[in-house]
């Protein structure tokens, strides 16, 4: 027995999601009225579909800056989407400034993972290898590659834990905005000031 999906559930599942009406009432279909399920079908296809969009072109965006009060922490970055009507749009402005407050407060080195120089990358090797001797044999190598997931998460932004929701990563909370406006989106670059540092 199929559950009647109301206006009144898919305008709440809009709410929670930001999804359009017309893939809220699809998903509350597929999942029989079950909101949780709902949700998670979104998620799925909000993932697909950012993942798709990954490959277009990002030529145009913004430069968003923000200083910490007391001006002792500065960030500038660069922010990249496919067309200026995106760029102008408030949900992308907010998105830039929530991605300074992330470096500003939890200080990455590099963009993503891909950046990170190999010769850190043996250098971060040699120091878990180091410390998981005694280990059993088999354990070692997934020791190592935790401690190398865990440096990922402490330099690469897109690894971090994003700061105003903790349980995501900011590469998801980029993944979800990309699902949600509909284009393609990629930090470029950044630069991070304190002073004296």
């Amino acid at each position: 027995m199929s559950t009647i999906i109301t206006a009144q559930m898919v305008s709440d599942l809009r709410e929670k999601t930001g999804a359009g009406l017309l893939d809220c009432k699809k998903a509350l279909t597929e999942s029989n009225g079950n909101v949780e399920e709902a949700i998670t079908i979104l998620r799925k296809r909000g993932a697909a579909s950012a993942a798709k969009k990954a490959e277009r072109a990002t030529r145009e965006g913004l430069i968003e800056s923000y200083i910490h009060i007391g001006g002792k922490v500065g960030v500038m970055i660069e922010v990249n989407c496919e067309t200026d009507f995106v760029a102008r749009n408030e949900e992308f402005k907010v998105l830039c400034r929530d991605l300074c407050l992330q470096i500003a407060a939890a200080n990455p080195t590099y963009v993503r993972r891909e950046e990170v120089p190999e010769a850190d990358l043996a250098k971060e090797r040699d120091i878990a290898s180091a410390q998981v001797q005694g280990k059993p044999p088999a354990a070692i190598q997934k020791i190592i590659e935790g401690k190398l997931e865990k440096y990922f998460s402490t330099v690469c932004l897109l690894d971090q834990p994003f700061v105003k929701q903790a349980e995501k990563s900011v590469k998801d909370i980029i993944t979800e905005k990309v699902a949600k406006i509909g284009e393609n989106i990629q930090v470029r670059r950044f630069v991070r000031y304190q002073l004296g540092a």
